[in-house]
């Protein structure tokens, strides 16, 4: 779910993927493979599956997506979550009887030939597996593609990365990143295109949209560990709710006019907390993150994704091919026009 700062990130802008090429983006794995799983599915709702009844829905947008991003000379890295920090566990909790209910409305709508409410339940049921991770892994590994296992957060370690220059941004539909401290986020990246709003017969056209973090810290007139005290008064990951009443314009008052969370705890007596909001905060200031990681780039294996998808998958072989020679050809035009160094590193 992540904190919702709309409201208050007013510096942003679009930005087109010819704008990123030669940068290296660290794209929130988990949260790009849950696009995927909700939003390339059968007209019931139905996730595409193989055979043997194996997901294959994550599979495929990684697959087009990741070929995509190559195409514009983008150079992705994707950063999978590890072990989620112990104050997280409620909303986890909160998630999976979410899920659990988005089932029950599903199957009620595939009895009623409701299609249309079918496929909407259906988008909020999606589980990532560890089978299912470990295949978007393989798959990224005969793509020639990096990915980092973050020790917890993913969005943390993707921030990291960038905020360690070994990344020029991190990609994700979420703002936690400004909050672990990314200097750029980009958003849009792997929905960019052609998209149907929410339980509308409305298609719009979205394009990655770039945040610079201490643009908006400027224009706000706040530090960034003040911008993770207004995410705490709004809800976040670790307490969900926020503090009732509390709206992005009032949290920001209170943050310019006292300063600090403590200041704002001890005026906001009533308000109740699932984790204290101090730990909180230190989970966004100190998260857990890695140095352990090697980012190389390398020409796809067209026989070992072959293998992969079609042979095991039920992938079609002529599409498959046909997608991996143009990330061959799109890795070798963006080499050439730059030096291998700079591609293959």
């Amino acid at each position: 779910m992540g904190v919702d700062l709309r409201e208050l990130i007013v510096v942003k802008r679009d930005i087109s993927l010819s704008e990123l090429r030669n940068k290296v983006i660290a794209i929130d794995a988990y949260n790009a493979l849950y696009q995927f799983l909700a939003t390339i599915r059968q007209p019931d709702g139905t996730p595409l599956m193989d055979s043997r009844g194996r997901v294959t829905s994550h599979l495929n947008g990684l697959l087009y997506r990741t070929i995509n991003l190559l195409e514009e000379g983008v150079k992705p890295v994707y950063v999978f979550d590890g072990l989620p920090p112990e104050i997280k566990k409620a909303e986890l909790l909160r998630r999976m009887k979410h899920k659990e209910e988005a089932l029950r409305k599903y199957e009620e709508a595939l009895r009623a030939g409701d299609l249309k409410a079918a496929r909407t339940y259906a988008q909020q049921t999606s589980k990532l597996t560890e089978p299912m991770v470990n295949d978007a892994k393989r798959l990224l590994d005969l793509l020639g593609i990096p990915w980092v296992q973050a020790p917890s957060e993913g969005e943390a370690q993707a921030a990291y990365m960038a905020a360690k220059g070994d990344a020029w941004a991190s990609a994700s539909q979420d703002y936690d990143s400004l909050l672990y401290g990314a200097p750029r986020l980009v958003r849009n990246l792997t929905i960019t295109g052609r998209r149907k709003l929410p339980r509308r017969d409305v298609y719009v056209e979205i394009s990655p949209e770039l945040i610079v973090l201490e643009d908006n810290l400027r224009r706000l007139g706040i530090t960034r560990s003040q911008l993770i005290d207004i995410a705490i008064l709004l809800g976040t990951d670790y307490n969900p709710e926020g503090v009732k009443g509390v709206g992005p314009k009032k949290a920001l008052k209170l943050v310019k006019e006292l300063g600090s969370m403590e200041k704002i705890l001890g005026l906001l007596k009533g308000a109740e907390f699932p984790v204290d909001p101090l730990e909180i905060k230190e989970a966004f200031l100190k998260p857990k993150v890695t140095d352990n990681y090697s980012l190389t780039w390398r020409e796809p294996d067209e026989e070992g994704v072959v293998r992969f998808l079609c042979g095991e998958h039920d992938f079609s072989e002529e599409r498959v091919r046909n997608a991996v020679k143009r990330a061959i050809k799109a890795v070798r035009e963006t080499a050439a026009q730059s030096t291998l160094e700079e591609w293959f590193s």
